[in-house]
């Protein structure tokens, strides 16, 4: 039986092997959404900011402007990333190690 497109051998996965390799797609799944609504939210943002009237080309300091916002908007985005799951596996350990959790931990706030 294949496990969520893996190849295995005749013998059925145990429940532990199913269990990871649900919460491995969940993690891959979450990692593809928060990489599409950050790719979008710096465009949004960026965009908006740095490109007041849009032509058929973008000028240098528009290119330059853009460059900048977008690194610092990904930088911003990786610190309170970063903070947010550390959050998560400290609360994970308060209410009992429940490790899966902090596995999947993922930030989903569109707010930025």
């Amino acid at each position: 039986m294949a496990l969520f497109g893996s190849s295995s051998n005749n013998a059925a996965p145990s429940q532990q092997e199913v269990k990871t390799a649900i919460v491995k797609q969940l993690q891959q799944e979450a990692a593809m959404a928060n990489a599409r609504n950050l790719i979008g939210k710096v465009n949004e943002h960026c965009f908006e900011a740095c490109i007041p009237t849009p032509g058929s080309s973008i000028t240098t300091q528009e290119e330059t402007c853009l460059s900048q916002c977008m690194e610092k908007y990904i930088s911003f985005w990786n610190a309170a990333s970063r903070t947010y799951v550390s959050r998560v596996a400290r609360e994970s350990k308060r209410l009992g190690g429940a490790e899966s959790l902090a596995m999947m931990a993922t930030p989903t706030d569109t707010s930025l």
